[in-house]
């Protein structure tokens, strides 16, 4: 393949921070915002961005172990279909790479195990047909955990590979943030798209639940699992999310930054014991920038919220149990010992106390939402630190109430840990308010960033 391309940006800004720049950066590196911005006035081929793309592929992918599946010149072709006919949408000509989980017609479905090697679905998952209507090019599927649970994928963190990247959108994660492809899907049953992209330092998108059709998604929940992504900053994100939900309000919130500053709910949540040193040195330094500029007031979390974790992973090993029922008949000796306990946990969960757990989730979704009340965003942690070693995948522990409660979450990169590893938090919005948080999301962008 060619060299890859480079491009000259114009406002003087890195690229990092999803502002067109003055310097010349390699054409892979181009967030996608930007990049479907040049797309969109035929100022960018979307053939020259592919090809940059696959020559990062091929030069890292080898050692990051992102990718499980590729489809170069059938993507080429699309392209350049792309080149010569009409805009498409909103992510016209943008590579994208797709979670293992979600089906694709001209790529194997392996869920991450050997299980389903070579498995052919017959049509795409609705995401990845929404993602596709609106014009983005499917490079190929991202590596997973073995059906989206604990066991560690193959794929390395980029910033360190003795790091886990995160799991279980592990490939998705990485690819984004080694510059392999400017956006990739992501699913979240627990915090499988929120702490993948605070291990890896991109922007990590899950929506409010049920706004993405999870139609050809390999489930986990009913209840829980949400699709959604990563990009490299909060436009980036934003464009995804408009094409998942089709809601092009998503776009039009970060159009221009938004001239208000939002009221920003601090909840660090009852599990903040569990935090590190890392994670409370990014919490200072964001509370340092933002309480100048934002009226920051503490979350008064309702009473009985320490018990949301235990819930939300009664909800989730339960429902489990039941959805892999094919698997552990089946294929038992082949999950692995960690994924055999979650689903003996599930299995021993009474119908009835699964049915009365609904209800208190229900409950729980419609008591939470007097917070934003008072509140337009909530500042959260993300993950306890920075990424840990390869053999697991991290714990999930400050994304399981927000993921039981159906909210819409950003997480924004922050700052470095003690490593030189990324170490960031989450914005949480009120259900159904994806385009608001983004709106906010944003502004805290920018101002972390100054």
């Amino acid at each position: 393949m060619p060299r890859a391309s480079r491009v000259r940006t114009l406002s003087g800004r890195a690229p990092a921070t999803n502002r067109e720049t003055a310097m010349d950066i390699p054409l892979h590196a181009l967030g996608a915002w930007d990049a479907a911005r040049r797309l969109a006035r035929r100022k960018l081929r979307a053939e020259d961005l592919l090809r940059a793309c696959l020559e990062r592929i091929t030069a890292r992918d080898p050692a990051l172990r992102a990718f499980v599946a590729l489809r170069p010149e059938a993507a080429l072709a699309e392209a350049r279909a792309l080149d010569a006919g009409p805009w498409r949408g909103p992510l016209h000509g943008l590579p994208l790479g797709v979670k293992d989980v979600l089906d694709t017609a001209d790529l194997p479905t392996a869920l991450g195990t050997p299980i389903y090697a070579g498995h052919r679905p017959a049509s795409d998952a609705a995401a990845v047909a929404l993602c596709r209507a609106a014009g983005a090019v499917v490079v190929g599927k991202t590596a997973t955990t073995p059906l989206a649970t604990m066991q560690p994928a193959a794929t390395l963190n980029p910033h360190d590979p003795a790091r886990t990247p995160g799991g279980s959108s592990a490939g998705s994660a990485a690819a984004v943030a080694d510059g392999l492809l400017p956006l990739a899907l992501g699913t979240q049953t627990a915090g499988s798209v929120i702490r993948p992209a605070a291990y890896c330092g991109v922007v990590g998108y899950k929506p409010s639940v049920g706004r993405v059709p999870r139609e050809g998604a390999k489930l986990q929940s009913d209840t829980l699992d949400t699709i959604g992504g990563f990009g490299r900053g909060v436009r980036d994100a934003a464009l995804l999310g408009a094409a998942l939900l089709g809601d092009a309000r998503l776009t039009e919130a970060v159009e221009r930054a938004p001239e208000a500053a939002p009221r920003i709910g601090l909840a660090p949540t009852p599990d903040w014991p569990q935090a590190d040193e890392d994670t409370r040195a990014a919490w200072s330094l964001a509370v340092a920038r933002l309480a100048p500029r934002a009226p920051l007031a503490d979350a008064a979390l309702p009473e009985g919220f320490d018990g949301l974790v235990a819930l939300q992973k009664d909800v989730m090993f339960h429902e489990a149990a039941r959805s892999m029922t094919f698997e552990w008949e089946q294929h038992r000796e082949r999950l692995g010992a960690p994924l055999v306990a979650m689903l003996e946990a599930g299995r021993a969960i009474p119908p009835e106390t699964h049915v009365r757990r609904l209800r208190e989730t229900l409950a729980w979704r419609a008591r939470i939402d007097a917070l934003f009340e008072h509140h337009d965003v909530l500042l959260a942690p993300s993950a306890t630190g920075e990424a840990p070693g390869r053999e697991t995948t991290g714990d999930p522990l400050f994304c399981r109430a927000w993921t039981l409660l159906g909210l819409p979450c950003v997480h924004l990169p922050v700052a470095r840990g003690r490593h030189g590893l990324p170490v960031g938090l989450q914005l949480v919005g009120r259900f159904g308010e994806d385009h608001r948080l983004f709106a906010a999301a944003l502004w805290v962008e920018a101002a972390l960033a100054g």
